[in-house]
């Protein structure tokens, strides 16, 4: 099977992808999955109740215990799309990788299946390549941007993996949904004293911030979520939301978020 991407680059896959079959009764009617390849270790069984793990066969719950290092159809079956071109302008506003992976029959749920599965290893495999050949050729491929982190005292990177590496091309909604969830976790820190988790926080969030755009104000961001005062997490939700509203180009709700940030900062 050889998928075609119609937005992205075959050669730099980004680790996200909206895959299509078009109805080989009626190439109008498209069928997608979603394809993730998991930037960091995922344990399927580390989240399942005893009760449940108890059932399941020891070596299937092997099977399950890591798999970051393939890939996963979301959903596991290739499901009706409302249009092609709503995918294409899709792919493009999230900034994922668009592949035509041919032609399926719409009646045989059992093929959908398998096509979104082995369509979604072989993009794995892409990626997968992608990566190897990016860190074999130019291990210092990042060296200007830890260089950058270390002077914004973010701490260094003494390895460059391939979680790096998805980080770099994370899309913009990503990383600011990235810092949405650290918010969270430096806030839990803060209450509960957590020091030290509230800088290793830190350091995480000022590293996202460091790759986005300054309109974004990704600096005044982190430095509000870790701001014990509590203003600090609703300051912090108000720079997330404009940092949203920018991204989406609802430009009419911003100024109304910044009167509210001036409010508190007063």
């Amino acid at each position: 099977m050889t998928m075609q991407f119609l937005h992205g680059d075959v050669r730099r896959p980004r680790g996200h992808a909206i895959l299509i079959a078009r109805s080989s009764s009626n190439p109008r009617v498209v069928y997608c999955t979603y394809c993730v390849v998991p930037p960091v270790p995922m344990s399927i069984a580390k989240f399942l109740p005893p009760m449940f793990t108890a059932q399941i066969p020891a070596e299937e719950l092997r099977e399950a215990s890591n798999i970051s290092g393939g890939s996963m159809p979301i959903p596991p079956m290739l499901e009706e799309a409302s249009s092609l071109a709503y995918l294409e302008k899709l792919a493009e506003r999230r900034d994922d990788d668009l592949c035509d992976i041919g032609s399926i029959s719409s009646s045989d749920e059992m093929s959908r299946m398998q096509m979104a599965i082995m369509s979604s290893n072989e993009y794995g495999q892409l990626y997968t390549s992608a990566m190897a050949e990016l860190t074999e050729k130019n291990p210092d491929a990042l060296s200007a941007s830890s260089g950058a982190a270390e002077s914004s005292d973010v701490g260094t990177l003494d390895d460059i993996d391939a979680d790096e590496l998805m980080l770099q091309t994370m899309p913009d909604r990503q990383k600011l949904a990235e810092l949405g969830k650290l918010i969270g976790t430096a806030r839990y820190a803060i209450g509960g004293h957590d020091n030290a988790l509230v800088q290793e926080t830190r350091k995480k969030m000022q590293h996202i911030a460091n790759l986005l755009a300054a309109k974004y104000r990704g600096t005044e961001l982190v430095a509000a979520a870790i701001n014990p005062n509590e203003p600090g997490a609703r300051l912090a939700e108000l720079y997330l939301s404009r940092a949203f509203k920018l991204l989406d180009e609802e430009y009419a709700e911003i100024p109304g978020i910044e009167r509210a940030i001036r409010d508190l900062q007063e």
